[in-house]
């Protein structure tokens, strides 16, 4: 599962945890820091220029594998907004409204009369100057984040919308990640943070396809280095290199041992590509070394992947693995450190591991519904317990040092049209950006 400019649909399949004993061997079974700005690396000409002019993307590659891989119709007839922040001076962004992507009504929790999103008030011309919302409290570890609009034939992001999520991201957490770099992602999230000048830090993310040969790969490198040399590294993690690609290939290859012959054809692909990331990022002189990871199913790490990286990050969802709601927080930290923190720990290079996705749905649609996934409801409510159980007590809370990234932002109507069941509804927030009737505990991160 993925939380994307092109996001795999929610799929995570869960097998038993690797041991120190037998590294690699699985028996398959049904179950799927506050970071302080610093001065940015000011580029010689303005940062800002043409961060909404549409960008393309072959991002859908992975999803429109069961239509024949059949060909994008490229549209780039998206209104450019009118941007003029200069370096140095003030700031100037008219907030709009929403993106034509949430033009879909909003299900999945109704949010509470005091719970609206967007920040109104914001000063036009200083969006580091905007009111915070009471109902959002600094929280979380970190916070999964896709823009809306970022798919395949639009590339409809603009700054105006990333500086609004920004803006929200900002009250909930000081870390998120992303998974892509298509669509100018990382440049719209980096210009996005120094713009509002909140205390926010972001992984990067390059989501290689399987099966192009690396093209995917290759042009978001090219994005990530763009956003990098414009921006600088003060406001970047890592990068992340690949999600759920050795998951993705070896079902394809109709196998499910990540060690296996098709596992390691996998690795043989993504481990190159992870040390020329490395490489790049040395070229550019950034002033500091930024680390370089993978994300993956909870089960399915290639040791030789995990033993070229600095970081792993898991996605590990008690929804797919049947868990009730009263279960899922315990389940979710046991299955965790028995399965990723553990067995990382034996490998050479220690890499450390993070949650990279975790959450509960709060809808379903009749498209594609599956009537055997989940034995507790995928509501607001049962949102709100894992919520309360999770993020700020048990064995995966804040205080006990577990890094997390929760699934996710907001919730993305593509998604319920093209996958159905619950994988469009997974938000914190609706797809126009209202706070759904949640109640955010308070605990330091």
């Amino acid at each position: 599962m993925s939380a994307t400019a092109m996001q795999e649909p929610v799929r995570t399949y869960y097998q038993e945890p690797l041991t120190q004993s037998q590294p690699g061997t699985h028996s398959p079974s049904d179950f799927n820091s506050p970071n302080q700005a610093q001065q940015p690396l000011m580029p010689s000409t303005n940062p800002y220029d043409n961060l909404d002019a549409p960008r393309n993307s072959d991002w859908l590659e992975k999803t429109q594998r069961s239509n024949k891989r059949s060909k994008f119709l490229v549209i780039g007839a998206v209104l450019t907004l009118a941007v003029l922040i200069a370096v140095g001076v003030s700031v100037g962004v008219v907030l709009s409204k929403k993106n034509s992507n949430n033009d879909t009504s909003s299900s999945g929790g109704s949010a509470s009369p005091t719970s609206t999103g967007i920040p109104t008030g914001t000063n036009p011309n200083d969006p580091s100057n905007f009111p915070k919302n009471p109902a959002l409290k600094q929280s979380f570890y970190g916070i999964a984040y896709t823009p809306l609009g970022s798919q395949l034939p639009d590339c409809g992001s603009s700054l105006t919308e990333v500086i609004e999520d920004i803006q929200l991201l900002s009250q909930l957490t000081t870390s998120i990640r992303l998974y892509g770099a298509d669509c100018n992602q990382s440049s719209l999230v980096l210009a996005a943070i120094q713009a509002t000048q909140v205390n926010m830090g972001v992984y990067l993310g390059n989501y290689p396809a399987v099966d192009d040969n690396g093209t995917a790969y290759e042009r978001q490198r090219g994005e990530i280095q763009t956003a990098l040399q414009t921006y600088g590294a003060s406001n970047v993690l890592g990068v992340t290199v690949g999600n759920e690609f050795i998951l993705d290939y070896i079902t394809e290859a109709g196998q499910t041992d990540p060690n296996g012959s098709a596992g390691q054809q996998a690795a043989a692909m993504l481990i190159p590509w992870i040390q020329d990331t490395r490489s790049m990022l040395a070229s550019l002189n950034l002033g500091k070394t930024l680390p370089v990871g993978n994300a993956d199913a909870g089960s399915y790490f290639n040791t030789q992947v995990l033993e070229a990286v600095d970081y792993g990050m898991s996605n590990v969802h008690p929804w797919f693995a049947n868990q009730s709601i009263t279960d899922a927080a315990a389940w979710t930290a046991s299955f965790f450190q028995t399965t990723n923190a553990d067995f990382a720990a034996t490998l050479p290079n220690n890499p450390k591991m993070y949650i990279a996705e975790t959450g509960w749905p709060t809808n379903t649609s009749q498209f594609n519904y599956n009537p055997n996934d989940g034995v507790s409801l995928a509501s607001v409510p049962n949102l709100q317990i894992f919520i309360d159980t999770f993020v700020c007590q048990g064995e995966c809370s804040n205080q006990n040092g577990t890094g997390y990234f929760f699934f996710e932002y907001c919730d993305e109507p593509w998604k319920a049209t093209t996958y159905g069941g619950v994988e469009g509804y997974w938000g914190l927030f609706d797809s126009n950006k209202n706070f759904k009737n949640l109640t955010i505990p308070t605990c330091s991160i």
